[in-house]
């Protein structure tokens, strides 16, 4: 599956994911694009998965007609996302296409 990084994910991650294609958020380009735009932008090239750091991001954005899963992080400390490592990979590889997951982490 192909998995979007957004801005605040820390990268160091992306290591537990190797069984996905992982790509960063700046690496496309689209660091400054916002949160609809983003989401277009990786749905039109074929993500399946969006992971952020954005808490508001359920709030804003609507997903029932979208084809990408958003997994949100609830922090953006890499010390912190360690520890929950195996959660997070194990939310990302079954993350359906348009639903939320949110992964607390203390």
């Amino acid at each position: 599956m192909r998995v979007l990084f957004d801005q605040g994910v820390p990268v160091p991650l992306r290591l537990h994911l190797s069984q996905h294609e992982v790509v960063t958020a700046y690496e496309r380009g689209w660091s400054k694009l916002k949160n609809g735009d983003l989401l277009d932008a990786a749905e039109s090239n074929g993500f399946g998965v969006f992971l952020t750091t954005d808490t508001n991001l359920r709030y804003q954005q609507n997903l029932k007609s979208r084809r990408i899963a958003v997994v949100i992080l609830t922090t953006t400390s890499w010390p912190r996302i360690q520890v929950a490592v195996a959660e997070v990979v194990r939310i990302v590889g079954a993350a359906v296409e348009g639903q939320y997951a949110e992964i607390h982490i203390p």
